[in-house]
């Protein structure tokens, strides 16, 4: 139970409310003049069996507990939480996520890679790092692109860095954890990079988190045989290799400009690309691409070039690329008719992959130094992965054969079944068949084919249903609000875009009065203001400055976010302007459900002016509701099916 639902649990909502508001008892609720307009008739109504509050006057606002505190008392949601905690014998003293011991040793030890990455790069310009200056200006690498990345350099000694960092009053067991040092058997330790260039990784805010380091030509270290060129930091509580992207802090926006992201392999090939102005490009650092790495970047783009080499390893290595690719990445269900006349629902690959061929013996490093024209055309004719295998499988398999005409259409079928265009998967299902030279009908059945249960689980049910994958654990079935905040937690950026929408069907945008949970108001607030103060969202950063319970609500809708079916950009705005006409939908027949309620009961009084303005509210809810619900039907499958 979160610390809000407990204090809810613990208060009585008509106790605390009365303390501001003279309460008369009517049937199982409560009503007053509300406290934020000036009236005659009681409108202000609260609901004990729901912890609830309504104005039907002038204000038309309502919420729970924490929201009439808020409002009454002119203070934000922290505030109001430390007004009612004590009230409820509650207690706040709960570790939050800025204030964990695991969060202050993270601060640690980023106060310690910075300054390590400060002492490197003061080196690199001194005296000590005349070599590692040396190599730089034969890879052409500016000063200015020196200064952007902070390179720097390790000394040619064993405790140098060491003993600069514990002059500053840094602990050898925290150097540990950085990553920076290496203990001795003796209990003695040894700094891990010598006599390299260093490469300072930065997580998505631009702060170092680790480092890579190149060996230099002509040094010690080079002459010892067994030294690999290029070392990376080992993994530390800030730092884990298969999730981090060299480059990515510094090519994020040029990715959401450019509707794309080039992934290389090395260090100097994002040096290189973005010092001539192709700042799309990120690095994975030597490793296998990662599902972890290919969901950081989907939250710029669904566009990838993958740029690997042209041998035979560099092949493998973009297979296992774009199979890593094809399994991590969000897919989509399309329903698709049958021949029956039912419905089928196809998933589709909801990202664009594409393969970019070096010239052969070349990486990319190369190519933008000997012309960046040449790079750029690269880029633009990158091969959509289907064209890529097509050329691949065909080259490697005997056509003229029965088992190769099966293997090839076998191999390529699932690569063709994910495009989403429907004009572009049929242009690949007569390519293929024109190159086994078999009946295009036939290739196509095997693109149709329903896929095997063991490849990949069933789609879930229509959104209408509002039906939630069994992993989201509390949220077996989602409200509308929370399925609101879940998506654009996922797709903060269609929030504008929403709007848009919902004022082109002139229905007014969306609020934190939309919610009726107080910290579901905090979230949507929150991301709002996340919005305004920082294009490129970063999901991590957002936690901080977010009161506990709120931090907690946020982590509980991200984790039932990922849980669901992805969709294609537009097809999420659809959803989201479906969901909000939903919740609106609920809302009213809530309040129309209270108001009869109110209705009947100033009825049996004699009430007179209460119940002329009762049944005018009722009125006006009711044509509301009528219109969203042409407003929704015209807009869904079901909604026209019922409308029949």
């Amino acid at each position: 139970m979160s610390v809000v639902d407990e204090i809810k649990e613990r208060l009585d909502i008509v106790e605390v409310v009365s303390r501001y508001v003279p309460l008369k008892k009517a049937g199982r609720n409560y009503k007053g003049l509300c406290p934020f307009h000036s009236e005659k008739t009681p409108s202000f109504v609260v609901f004990p069996d729901t912890g609830t509050w309504h104005c039907f006057g002038a204000c038309g606002t309502g919420g729970d507990l924490f929201s009439f505190i808020m409002k009454r008392e002119n203070v934000d949601f922290g505030e109001a939480l430390r007004m009612l905690a004590p009230m409820a014998g509650v207690s706040l003293e709960r570790p939050t996520v800025a204030s964990s011991v695991e969060e202050q040793r993270r601060q640690r030890l980023l106060e310690i890679t910075a300054a390590a990455a400060a002492y490197y790069h003061r080196l690199l310009l001194g005296n000590e790092g005349e070599r590692a200056r040396a190599y730089l200006a034969q890879r052409q690498i500016s000063s200015e692109t020196i200064e952007r990345f902070q390179l720097g350099y390790a000394p040619d000694a064993w405790e140098a860095l060491q003993h600069h960092l514990r002059g500053q009053g840094y602990a050898p067991a925290d150097l540990e954890a950085a990553g920076l040092i290496i203990p001795r058997s003796d209990g003695t330790y040894y700094d891990r990079f010598r006599d390299r260039l260093m490469i300072p990784i930065h997580d998505l805010r631009g702060r170092p988190i680790a480092f890579g380091a190149r060996l230099l030509p002509g040094g010690r270290e080079a002459d010892e045989r067994a030294q690999p060129k290029y070392i990376n930091s080992p993994q530390t509580l800030l730092f884990d290799k298969s999730r981090e992207l060299f480059g990515l802090h510094a090519a994020r926006q040029a990715i959401r400009a450019a509707g794309a992201a080039v992934i290389v392999e090395g260090y100097m090939d994002v040096l290189s690309a973005h010092q001539h102005g192709f700042a799309n490009v990120v690095a994975t650092m030597g490793t296998a691409l990662t599902e972890q790495q290919l969901r950081r970047l989907k939250r710029d783009t669904s566009r990838f070039i993958l740029a690997l080499d042209a041998d035979v390893a560099g092949q493998a290595a973009t297979l296992r690329g774009v199979q890593q690719a094809r399994e991590a990445l969000d897919r989509t269900w399309v329903p698709t008719p049958t021949a029956g006349g039912l419905i089928r629902f196809e998933e589709r690959l909801e990202a664009q992959l594409r393969i970019m061929t070096l010239p052969p013996g070349q990486d990319p490093d190369q190519v933008i130094r000997a012309d960046p024209q040449r790079w750029a055309q690269l880029v633009d004719e990158a091969q959509p992965v289907v064209d890529y295998f097509m050329r691949l499988v065909t080259d490697e398999l005997d056509l003229s054969t029965a088992w190769g005409k099966a293997e090839a259409v076998d191999r390529l079928t699932p690569l063709i079944r994910e495009v989403a265009d429907d004009i572009e998967r049929a242009h690949y299902i007569q390519k293929l068949a024109r190159q086994v030279q078999v009946d295009e009908q036939i290739v196509q059945s095997q693109v149709l084919r329903p896929r095997r249960r063991q490849e990949r689980p069933g789609p879930p049910l229509p959104a209408e249903e509002e039906a939630v994958p069994r992993e989201a654990g509390v949220f077996r079935r989602l409200e509308a609000e929370a399925h609101c905040l879940a998506q654009l937690l996922q797709w903060p950026e269609l929030l504008p875009e929403l709007d848009v929408r919902l004022q082109a069907l002139q229905v007014r945008p969306l609020s934190s009065a939309d919610f009726s949970q107080v910290v579901d108001q905090e979230v949507f607030d929150a991301l709002l203001q996340a919005q305004v103060t920082d294009q490129a969202w970063d999901a991590e950063a957002f936690q901080e400055g977010l009161e506990a319970p709120v931090q907690e609500r946020w982590r509980q809708l991200l984790s039932y976010g990922s849980a669901l079916p992805s969709l294609p950009e537009a097809q999420a705005a659809d959803d989201l302007v479906n969901v909000v006409l939903r919740l609106r939908l609920g809302r009213l027949r809530r309040r129309l459900a209270e108001l009869r309620y109110l209705l009947e009961e100033a009825q049996g009084e004699g009430d007179g002016q209460a119940v002329a303005e009762y049944g005018k509210t009722v009125q006006e809810y009711t044509a509301e509701m009528g219109r969203l619900q042409q407003v929704l039907n015209e807009r869904t499958w079901s909604g026209r099916r019922r409308a029949l």
